[in-house]
């Protein structure tokens, strides 16, 4: 994003945060940050502090060098929060710009934290009348206390099941099972990263995307996608960030003109059942059966070369620059 964001329209102050949660100011510099399976893009605190500005005054983003001396960046139009995960997607820090009054890109409060969070998301969408995969949610204290009641509540769901964590992404922390006998190591994999865990039937079918954009024309969706899968049992961190072999991300996806309209469809009203503000990806399964049945809402998809969200945006016409303009504008619009 920094290599395509348009220079000549927005001067680009990157601010980086570390993994004790210092905001620091970063390198503008693409090519620090390359996705390099061996080591993963870090931000390493470098001694700078960004202090952000105070709400209901002065609008400069200040940076505090590591000699104590301070200097003005300049004020702050709007922010683009890049940033998956915890505080990053869960409304934390669309929160923390709420109070300071800073103009900010990408979803609010609301989509993002019920987006985060898979068991809230799924009753939002079925309110809504939209088809989710059946599931139920296990607490890691009624897990120890006595895990018989789960393993039976699983077992009516029928196999393959997913397990996941209810407030991670990117896959982390996500299994596939096979067999009700592989079910407590899925769960202890999963209740390494949330102490929420879903466990989902799992939905045959065709792995079907869509990205969804609002803009000063309202909220459009974008040509849809598809994940195919090679050799890779579903679509995990690997394949969703490093290239990985065994999936392939396809966008325009083969589909009839009624299935993709139907697709679009979809994707808008998941958007609007969370209260989805400037962008998504909405994830679905089209069944054999033609049915429709939404997987997850995504408020801060990837945006890596191979990322689903740009290549569906690319497909229908819009660059991966201008798609980066679209975000911002929006931001400032609101």
């Amino acid at each position: 994003m920094l290599g395509a964001i348009d220079r000549d329209r927005y001067v680009v102050i990157p601010v980086g945060i570390t993994r004790e949660g210092a905001f620091v100011l970063e390198d503008d510099d693409p090519a620090k940050f390359p996705l390099d399976a061996a080591h993963l893009p870090e931000v390493v605190d470098n001694g700078t502090r960004i202090l952000w500005p105070e709400p209901g005054g002065d609008r400069t983003l200040r940076v505090v060098h590591p000699g104590g001396a301070t200097e003005g960046l300049g004020e702050i139009d709007v922010v683009l929060p890049i940033l998956h995960g915890t505080h990053g997607e869960d409304g934390t820090i669309q929160g923390f710009f709420d109070t300071l009054e800073v103009p900010y890109a990408g979803g609010g409060v609301l989509d993002s934290a019920l987006c985060m969070d898979k068991h809230f998301m799924k009753i939002a969408l079925q309110a809504a009348g939209i088809a989710v995969a059946p599931w139920v949610t296990v607490r890691r204290r009624e897990w120890d206390e006595d895990a018989a009641p789960a393993r039976a509540r699983a077992a009516e769901l029928g196999l393959p099941l997913f397990v996941k964590p209810a407030r991670a992404g990117s896959s982390v922390g996500v299994s596939k099972v096979e067999g009700l006998d592989e079910l407590d190591a899925a769960l202890a994999i999963a209740f390494a990263e949330d102490d929420k865990v879903l466990i989902e039937t799992g939905v045959g079918g065709r792995e079907i995307e869509v990205a969804i954009l609002e803009s000063g024309d309202g909220v459009r969706a974008s040509l849809p996608g598809e994940i195919v899968l090679t050799s890779r049992g579903f679509y995990d961190f690997e394949g969703k960030y490093l290239g990985g072999d065994g999936v392939d991300v396809v966008c325009p996806a083969e589909l009839t003109g009624d299935e993709a309209r139907a697709i679009q469809d979809i994707g808008i009203r998941a958007f609007e059942a969370v209260d989805g503000r400037g962008l998504a990806r909405v994830d679905m399964f089209l069944t054999p059966e033609g049915d429709l049945v939404v997987n997850e809402l995504n408020t801060m998809p990837g945006f890596t070369p191979i990322s689903m969200f740009p290549k569906c945006w690319v497909a229908s016409g819009l660059s991966y620059g201008d798609l980066i303009t679209e975000l911002v504008e929006a931001g400032l619009r609101r």
